[in-house]
């Protein structure tokens, strides 16, 4: 079983950093940062690479219209240097609130659009001269990205939920990100991206599986509110951002509890919001329960094909921290 963080700043970095110390010297292998319409997360992963030495280091996710393809190539070649070849790209479309309304851009053909920034940053990282003719995108001068290289390819990992976008992630990616993934839907997963890189002329069992989990762990303390808590993330991605995440969840087996979902919250009912979403629901796209059993879920999760699993919810100061990081990996 491999394990990742997901950790953020939070409210104090420097703790923030210390736990991501102990996650390095406990054996977890990645930790990823996001960035929606928060701080950049470039220069907090500059930080983790410069006060870690061995895991690997990715965003989750950055998305491919706020910035060019040559200016993520930049920011990444300078990472790649101060972590010694330990980057990974982690790329996604966002969606149309974000893109138009944070940062101003009209959200137009995104899987294009993240197809084209693939191909552009492979070229540069690789140290080609750029000529590229796409739909969006045409470059002709011959620039080339001058860096001391540590390798000629960053792997990119694509997050990526909806049919069209997982099968071009096997086209185009080294890894995939699904959040809110059913663990009975893993195998399924595996065997599309097997089936789009093949056809790419790809290998196909080359990908990495690497979902992003939430964690709750019950102790008969508040555990009625703890599971109110892990609702919430699943409320907040049905209802409050766009419709891939819902239609996601609809296509994977969870129609009821969406549909009831999302009645309530257009009366504005939170309560109903959160309600509606069901045990098994929980369950299937989380690990939830005592520190044993939320082990053993993730060791099930490897079983079903999940390569490495990016846990959530398990910030927190470091000390605090560490018993459960070690629990868990072990």
């Amino acid at each position: 079983m491999r394990l990742g963080l997901i950790m953020g700043m939070g409210n104090d970095w420097r703790k923030s950093l210390e736990t991501i110390k102990i996650a390095e010297q406990l054996g977890y292998e990645m930790i990823v940062t996001g960035e929606a319409w928060g701080p950049s997360a470039i220069p907090w992963l500059t930080a983790i690479a410069l006060n870690t030495s061995t895991i690997q280091i990715g965003s989750s996710i950055l998305n491919c219209f706020s910035r060019s393809p040559a200016a993520i190539a930049q920011e990444f070649a300078t990472m790649e240097v101060l972590s010694q070849g330990r980057m990974i790209l982690g790329l996604g479309s966002s969606g149309e609130f974000v893109i138009e309304h944070f940062h101003g851009i009209p959200y137009s053909k995104p899987l294009r659009r993240l197809r084209e920034y693939v191909e552009i940053f492979n070229l540069l990282i690789s140290g080609e001269r750029l000529h590229y003719s796409g739909e969006l995108f045409q470059m002709d001068r011959g620039f080339q990205l001058h860096f001391q290289r540590v390798r000629e390819r960053i792997p990119i990992y694509i997050a990526a939920i909806s049919p069209r976008s997982i099968r071009q992630t096997g086209e185009i990616a080294d890894g995939i990100y699904p959040i809110h993934w059913p663990k009975e839907r893993l195998t399924d997963l595996r065997e599309t991206l097997r089936a789009a890189a093949i056809d790419a002329g790809r290998p196909g069992d080359k990908l990495v599986i690497a979902p992003q989990i939430r964690v709750t762990i019950l102790d008969g303390t508040n555990d009625e509110a703890k599971w109110m808590s892990a609702r919430q993330p699943l409320h907040h991605y049905i209802n409050r951002m766009g419709r891939f995440y819902w239609e996601m969840l609809e296509r994977n087996g969870f129609e009821a509890e969406v549909a009831a979902s999302r009645d309530a919250w257009a009366q504005r009912d939170l309560d109903g919001a959160l309600n509606a979403i069901s045990p098994r629901m929980v369950r299937s796209t989380h690990v939830i329960g005592t520190l044993e059993e939320v082990r053993e879920q993730l060791h099930e999760r490897a079983e079903l094909g999940a390569d490495i699993q990016i846990l959530s919810g398990l910030d927190g100061v470091a000390e605090d921290v560490r018993p459960i990081l070690e629990s868990l990996v072990t």
